[in-house]
Formats: structure tokens, C-alpha cells, sequence
């Protein structure tokens, strides 16, 4: 009897250890992988946070509607790998960027950090970096 307690126990610390290893989810459930929509617009804010950088650009949708856009980036860690810092967009920028849209809201999406242009300029990861997604 009181190995099998000491056995639950171990087998429900091991749980409680191994659960949080699932918790990450992937972008593709939802994201729409298989498209790409480039959004143009002004920045009004960039955060430079974990889990996830999430950029939010004013801009005007296939109608001609001004939305704003909320866009989901890597991490600090992968886009400082990348060569991307937290200044890189500033608010009143203006921007081009591309992602790939939620299934949810077609004015949120998953940017495609590897390349965008910034006030006229194109900004593109250096070699090697993870994907910033």
C-alpha cells in the first residue's frame, strides 16, 4: 500500500512536470499558411515583448477601409538574431510588410519578419537566423 501511494505521487509530480512541455502552440492552426497578404501602412505601435513581438499597422484593407492591423513576430531573442531591434519600427513609420492571415480576422496575422520595407528602405534578417515565427 504505501508503495503504491509513493508511486502515485512520483507518477503525478512527473505529470505535473511534463504537462507545461505542450503548452506552445503552433502558428499554423491559426494562421492561414498557404497565403500571403501584404499590408501597407503606417506604424502605431510596436511591442517588444515575450512570448511574441506584435507589430499594429494603420492601414486600408482590399476596399479600401482603413483597419488596423495586429501582426505577431518572433520573439526579442529570434529577431536579435535576425539583426532586428526593438527600434526598429517606430511609430508614424511607414511600412510594408507581409503575413500570412488568421483564420479569424483577416486584419491579424503572422508577419513574415524575413523581409519588409521601413520608410522607403528594405530591411531583410541576416543569413542564418531562426525563422522569426
Amino acid at each position: 500500500m504505501r508503495n503504491m501511494k509513493a508511486f502515485g505521487l512520483t507518477a503525478l509530480g512527473l505529470l505535473v512536470l511534463w504537462v507545461p512541455l505542450f503548452g506552445h502552440h503552433g502558428t499554423a492552426v491559426s494562421y492561414d499558411q498557404k497565403q500571403l497578404v501584404k499590408v501597407k501602412g503606417v506604424v502605431k505601435e510596436f511591442n517588444w515583448r515575450n512570448p511574441h513581438s506584435s507589430l499594429f499597422i494603420e492601414g486600408k484593407d482590399a476596399s479600401g477601409n482603413a483597419v488596423t492591423y495586429s501582426l505577431e513576430m518572433g520573439s526579442p531573442a529570434t529577431l536579435a538574431k535576425q539583426g532586428y531591434t526593438r527600434t526598429i519600427f517606430k511609430p508614424g513609420d511607414e511600412v510594408e510588410i507581409e503575413m500570412h492571415p488568421s483564420f479569424a480576422n483577416p486584419t491579424s496575422g503572422e508577419a513574415q519578419s524575413r523581409r519588409f520595407i521601413v520608410n522607403g528602405k528594405e530591411v531583410r534578417a541576416v543569413q542564418g537566423g531562426d525563422e522569426g515565427n
